[in-house]
């Protein structure tokens, strides 16, 4: 079995869950509380990914960086936290049209930095269609821009965080073992 290190970034406005889906990922849980990040949250959780056109399995460390949705921030420190980046878990928030459009923005600032790498779109929140702001055809337009896949997640429900974090784990293996 194969062994890898991945480093994922989250990328996204404030406020759209970058946090709660890493936590519902990582720990399999869920708060109500809202707690701005500051600064940058590391976490690692070791996945399995079946590679049957490899005939083989590869184990990965997942490093999940967990960023600040600031602007500003990402801009001051962009090199330093995009640096060695091997995906994109790029996260929207269902209910927050500008949300979806703003990650042209942080999209581009990782790619500046490690140049094109497998790109993730999260659109969370999806336990809250109701209060939707946007349509599935408008993500789906969005990803195709990027050549990426997409999810409707929901960190409360854990609805297809494990899927979209699994998916995006193989997308990057694929990456780092065809670039070596």
């Amino acid at each position: 079995m194969k062994r890898l290190k991945s480093k994922i970034c989250l990328v996204g406005e404030k406020a759209v869950g970058k946090t709660s889906l890493v936590r519902r990922f990582v720990m399999n849980m869920f708060d109500e509380q809202y707690v701005t990040t500051i600064g940058t949250r590391v976490s690692k959780k070791e996945v399995h990914i079946s590679m049957p056109d490899l005939a083989q399995s590869v184990q990965v460390d997942l490093m999940i960086w967990d960023i600040m949705g600031e602007k500003g921030f990402h801009e001051l420190l962009k090199d330093a936290y995009f640096y060695g980046a091997n995906g994109i878990l790029a996260v929207a928030d269902l209910t927050r049209r500008r949300t979806l459009d703003d990650l042209d923005d942080w999209i581009d600032s990782v790619e500046q930095v490690v140049g094109k790498v497998p790109i993730l779109i999260a659109v969370n929140k999806a336990d809250l269609a109701s209060n939707a702001r946007f349509r599935e055809r408008d993500v789906a337009e969005f990803a195709k821009a990027y050549g990426a896949e997409f999810f409707l997640t929901s960190a409360k429900t854990g609805d297809q965080v494990e899927t979209a974090f699994a998916r995006l784990g193989a997308l990057v293996v694929e990456h780092q073992l065809h670039a070596t």
